[in-house]
């Protein structure tokens, strides 16, 4: 039995920006001001963004305890409107056919690996026409701010909620960032990466995934690659 996890953001799709609005004004309604224009959201979860960004901005790790919970509760709310009105969740090539090609397997356990708070990874794929649940075992940002920490919480749950006993090396964590490739180290999870993000496949190549694909688009060659590992 493998555990194939994917990232969403700049992975499964691209939502245009809303992410990154939504979050802009709940930081700017909650905390007066958004942080660091500069700043990239890749590859880290919601609750690290926040704290990174106010810690930048000069508020306290007291202040932003206090203030979190209704700061994403107003995120929250702005990501639904955003991505109800008028900006589309663009699915990259390739994603939908490889879902359907993994959910069908018996061997194979469909999984999310995310920084996205789970209601926020709920939205973006109902915009995008994916149910989220079809994702039998997740983390999400909600459940660790640390990125690093996902992996194995996801083991975890495959053994706790399916009963499923998978060893590090058949899990796998699909995403677009180098802190998808190295998030899953740990419990020696093997990372493939795609270049459908920020990161061009030169950069991701340094960090030495087990695999490496410019776009998701080739459907038997991702499958092959889990297969023979």
């Amino acid at each position: 039995m493998k555990l194939v996890l994917f990232d969403i953001d700049g992975t499964i799709l691209w939502s245009d920006g809303a992410g990154r609005r939504a979050m802009t004004e709940a930081l700017t309604n909650v905390f007066g001001g958004a942080g660091p224009t500069d700043y990239h959201y890749d590859g880290k979860t919601d609750p690290q963004i926040v704290r990174d960004l106010m810690r930048a901005s000069g508020h306290t790790d007291e202040t932003i305890d206090e203030r979190i919970a209704p700061l994403m509760e107003h995120y929250l709310g702005r990501l639904e409107r955003e991505l109800a009105g008028g900006t589309r969740a663009h699915v990259f090539d390739g994603v939908r056919e490889l879902l359907d090609r993994l959910e069908a397997r018996s061997d194979i356990v469909l999984g999310l690996l995310t920084g996205n708070l789970r209601e926020g990874a709920a939205i973006k794929l109902q915009a995008a026409g994916i149910d989220i649940g079809r994702f039998r075992v997740c983390a999400f940002g909600s459940d660790h701010h640390a990125r690093g920490e996902l992996p194995a919480l996801a083991q975890q749950r495959a053994q706790q909620e399916l009963g499923l006993d998978i060893p590090g090396d058949h899990i796998f964590v699909i995403g677009d960032t180098p802190a998808d490739i190295e998030c899953g180290q740990a419990i020696g999870a093997r990372a493939i990466a795609v270049a459908t993000g920020r990161y061009t496949p030169e950069e991701l190549a340094r960090h030495h995934p087990y695999a490496l694909f410019s776009s998701l688009a080739d459907t038997e060659a991702v499958i092959r690659v889990i297969d023979d590992a």
